[in-house]
């Protein structure tokens, strides 16, 4: 029985018992109903019966700016099959055609998602694993805006290792070798087992790596940004450094956003891919977790959408390769 019924039996009850007395104001003192309440629901009764007295069924005024039931549909659907996308990534993503070109503001995709209840990661990535994963702590107030400079691909690149953890189907402790070209958002990463801390043999042979794909399009490498782990003070790596003619820079101990693009892009890859795998896997295994980070290094680099204040709407990929729109450097 809905409250709509419950209400009608309650007038009904109250011209029953009007009958019932004889008197008008007596039935609306016992149910506690103002006797022009009693006059003004009777004439629809005497003209269409006691159906009339039944409450008209009213839909919730439509907003102006409120977001349509499909579009909120999509997603909440997009969402959960990208738990670790943010609003603003949400919002960018949609405005992309292979998803539609909705138009819709950060601030509009929260309101949706905290209406269905999965306006944190957390919450998504809890109804997908099937557990509610623990709360993130509060992340504190933002300093002011300072931005690490680079004009073009190769100037600077940043370098560090991620520890990701012991994985099954491997041996030891699983580390992520990470470089980000800081002018166009290129990202390189590799996964590799070693006993215990990272080796200095797989530092090297990332930069030989970054070193190759830009030069196959036509940049120069010129300068790696590091911290003092022993990975990049050992004698492999500074000879591989020396062979391919790059300056070391390694940053102030104890200031880790003077390497801050690869600490963002490692903050990146973990929302994005490692901790949706890692809901959908109860057990998760080195392997798979290559292939994923495989897969979404492709799509990092070559179909997502960022934002950023360097690439302005466009891919990694598509700066990297557009060399015509850059000056060149001489060769030294």
């Amino acid at each position: 029985m809905t409250h709509d019924d419950v209400l009608h039996r309650f007038r009904v009850r109250l011209f029953s018992l009007a009958d019932e007395l004889g008197n008008v104001r007596a039935a609306c003192r016992l149910l506690g109903v103002h006797h022009s309440t009693y006059y003004r629901w009777r004439r629809p009764v005497l003209r269409w019966g006691l159906d009339a007295l039944r409450p008209r069924e009213r839909r919730p005024p439509q907003l102006p700016n409120r977001t349509p039931p499909w579009l909120e549909q999509r997603l909440l659907a997009v969402a959960l099959a990208h738990p670790g996308w943010g609003p603003k990534r949400l919002a960018a993503e949609l405005r992309r055609p292979r998803w539609g070109g909705h138009r819709i503001s950060p601030h509009g995709v929260w309101s949706v998602l905290r209406r269905a209840g999965l306006n944190t990661r957390a919450k998504r990535l809890g109804l997908i694993a099937g557990y509610q994963a623990p709360p993130t702590p509060a992340r504190p107030a933002p300093a002011p805006a300072r931005h690490i400079e680079a004009d073009q691909p190769g100037e600077l690149v940043q370098v560090d290792c991620f520890y990701v953890g012991q994985l099954a189907g491997s041996r030891g402790r699983t580390w992520q070798y990470t470089a980000i070209d800081v002018a166009s958002s290129y990202c390189w990463a590799t996964l590799h087992n070693t006993p215990r801390n990272p080796s200095a043999r797989h530092t090297a042979a990332l930069v030989h790596q970054v070193a190759q794909d830009l030069a196959r399009h036509g940049w120069r490498l010129d300068r790696v940004s590091t911290d003092n782990a022993s990975e990049f003070r050992s004698a492999s790596f500074t000879h591989a450094l020396r062979v391919a003619e790059v300056r070391h820079t390694r940053i102030p101990a104890g200031r880790p956003q003077s390497n801050g693009c690869v600490e963002r892009v490692h903050q990146t890859i973990l929302e994005e891919c490692y901790r949706p795998t890692f809901a959908r896997a109860l057990v998760p295994r080195f392997t798979a977790l290559r292939t994923d980070l495989a897969r979404y290094l492709c799509y990092y680099n070559h179909d997502r959408a960022h934002t950023g204040r360097r690439t302005q709407g466009r891919t990694p990929a598509q700066v990297l390769g557009a060399a015509k729109m850059w000056p060149q450097r001489p060769a030294r």
